[in-house]
């Protein structure tokens, strides 16, 4: 069992282009979550927590639940980053998950909270004292090297709006569109649809706050659509294999089911923005931008701006990436349960 372990280990490095002879800088990384109505956030804050390469520098969350808000932070003390600075938008609400759409999946964030909360840097209950997000981008941008920060934006888009509203504080004298343009390498967005559409992180909470960021943002951005990761299936490999003491092989199980499948948004936006290419993506387009409409349908138009914008596309098979994501999943798990 060991020797298949490590095969398959391998596999998924070299799927992922990271086998090299020489080391590499480790990749600055903040999330931006909106860990409530699906899963997958929890695989995207997993290969995060537990990818060797990444330095994980903050979580922000997007959705004002204060079980989103315990469930990341429950999640982080597991993986050993109790540490790591939590954001979250405001005002944080009790809210619960329910599936009123299908009917089918499970509320999983307050479970995380509670049975993993131990070694959280937010007590049960203390969801309020998550910092402000914005301040939190603020203080940790204005800490960075220039152009040295990569945003996996796995979400809604007020945090991200936020910052770029603010003006100078003790943090930067710097306006939050000046810090974003000096701080930020590389923003990396799971939402859209491409080369046109509508999706549910543009449109599902704030769409005009979608257009706000995506029209406006003063640099690079990388856009992970709907149709990327929708038939890229993951977890019942996880939830059948993987640890019991995982908090997102639980969360897997209580949304989908033990061994069901889910599709692969977040982590494969994740996993781009841990790695770049690596043998999975490539670009979907030559040029052109994306221009998100108020009500948040976007659309790829041929002109290109300033900063350059692409969206992704699969260069395997989508049953290859899923394979990937479940071993990179059980990987980490297996090591942070050690």
């Amino acid at each position: 069992m060991l020797f298949f372990t490590l095969v398959h280990s391998l596999t998924a490095l070299v799927c992922l282009g990271t086998l090299s002879n020489g080391a590499t800088p480790k990749k600055k990384l903040i999330i931006d979550t909106d860990m409530f109505s699906d899963v997958d956030d929890t695989g995207a804050l997993l290969l995060a927590s537990t990818e060797p390469s990444v330095d994980l520098l903050a979580v922000n969350v997007n959705y004002p639940s204060s079980y989103s808000v315990l469930a990341v932070g429950s999640m982080l003390g597991h993986y050993g980053y109790s540490d790591v600075p939590i954001g979250s938008l405001r005002p944080i609400m009790n809210d619960t998950f329910f599936d009123d759409n299908t009917f089918e999946n499970g509320e999983y964030a307050s479970k995380v909270s509670y049975h993993w909360g131990s070694q959280s840097s937010l007590a049960w209950g203390e969801a309020d004292k998550a910092w402000d997000p914005v301040k939190l981008y603020r203080k940790v941008l204005a800490e960075q090297d220039d152009n040295s920060v990569t945003i996996s934006s796995i979400g809604f888009f007020d945090n991200l709006s936020g910052l770029l509203e603010s003006t100078p504080d003790s943090y930067s004298d710097l306006s939050g569109h000046e810090l974003a343009k000096k701080k930020v390498k590389e923003l990396v967005i799971m939402g859209g649809q491409y080369p046109s559409g509508r999706e549910f992180n543009f449109y599902g909470c704030s769409p005009s706050v979608t257009a706000h960021v995506v029209n406006n943002w003063p640099g690079r951005m990388v856009f992970s659509g709907h149709e990327l990761g929708i038939n890229v299936m993951t977890a019942a490999r996880f939830t059948v294999e993987g640890p019991k003491c995982d908090p997102s092989r639980a969360a897997y199980e209580w949304y989908s089911g033990y061994n069901k499948t889910r599709p692969g948004w977040d982590p494969l936006t994740t996993l781009y923005a841990i790695h770049g290419f690596g043998d999975l993506f490539e670009f979907g387009n030559d040029g052109g931008h994306n221009y998100v409409y108020a009500n948040g349908s976007n659309v790829w138009l041929p002109e290109s701006k300033e900063y350059p914008q692409h969206y992704l596309k699969l260069k395997v098979s989508d049953e290859k990436a899923g394979k990937v994501l479940d071993q990179l999943f059980i990987d980490g798990a297996r090591q942070a349960c050690q």
